[in-house]
């Protein structure tokens, strides 16, 4: 039997795109109604990074670099952020964080806190648009039943909606820190403060997938499975659950190809 492989993905406008440790496939519905694959070899490895806070970061970099090679095959391919409207909620949301940032009335904490939550706002939009949400329940599906050998829901308890707690928190703090650095340090400050978070809510999610019955991991996946339950997932129709499945066996196949003598 073959060993079951830790995979993540990525629900599109029109397909879903499935990750596994070397490679990864994407399958998209036309908008004729044709079923077109593509995959490919990861271009950069973050599994093999065990620095705690830098393997964050690098896996999202690992993440973000399939998505060119992803492009050339698949041209058709629709990604979350690509519609108008969540262009312009983005450039909106990142306006209105840098006033709330400059507000005297709100604490540097208060700031940080509202600052991370407003720029949430375009994931919100690009995830209620559409086939996207439905997409991203399909997503969970097939990976879920795949890694649980049995049919699963729509919400996963490893999807990227679980660090949202962590990762609010932790760039609360980090920014409120950053602000105060001399003025002239305060750009890299944020920077690497930014990194920094991503990298901590990476590691206080880890520890939450190895610990899922303790108290505290309960609380904080709350938040993430109801993100998930009620606004971030939707049920998938068959045809869409056709789609994942067809991106989940194309990644399969390529990751059992590197396992196989001679590879």
């Amino acid at each position: 039997m073959a060993r079951k492989l830790r995979l993540g993905g990525m629900a599109l406008s029109n397909g879903v795109l499935v990750h596994g440790p070397s490679a990864w496939a994407c399958a998209i519905r036309t908008d004729e109604g044709e079923l077109k694959v593509a995959s490919g070899r990861k271009r950069l490895l973050a599994p093999g990074i065990q620095q705690p806070i830098l393997r964050g970061p690098l896996r999202l970099a690992e993440a973000f670099a399939m998505i060119p090679d992803l492009r050339r095959q698949l041209p058709e391919a629709r990604l979350p952020f690509e519609r108008p409207s969540v262009l312009a909620a983005t450039v909106a949301s990142a306006a209105t964080v840098q006033v709330v940032r400059r507000s005297p009335k709100l604490g540097a904490t208060a700031r940080e806190l509202l600052s991370g939550a407003l720029s949430l706002a375009p994931a919100m939009l690009a995830l209620r648009g559409g086939e996207l949400a439905a997409y991203h329940g399909a997503e969970h599906v097939s990976i879920g039943t795949y890694e649980h050998g049995e049919l699963r829901a729509k919400e996963h308890e490893r999807c990227g909606s679980h660090l949202i707690g962590p990762l609010l928190a932790a760039s609360a703090v980090g920014n409120a820190l950053a602000a105060r650095a001399p003025a002239h340090l305060r750009g890299p400050a944020r920077t690497a403060s930014s990194v920094g978070a991503v990298g901590v809510a990476v590691e206080v999610f880890a520890w939450m997938t190895k610990h899922p019955r303790h108290p505290l991991a309960r609380a904080l996946a709350k938040p993430g499975h109801e993100l998930q339950h009620r606004i971030a997932t939707a049920e998938p129709t068959p045809e869409q659950l056709e789609v994942a499945e067809a991106a989940l066996a194309a990644c399969l196949e390529l990751e059992h190809d590197v396992d196989r003598p001679g590879s």
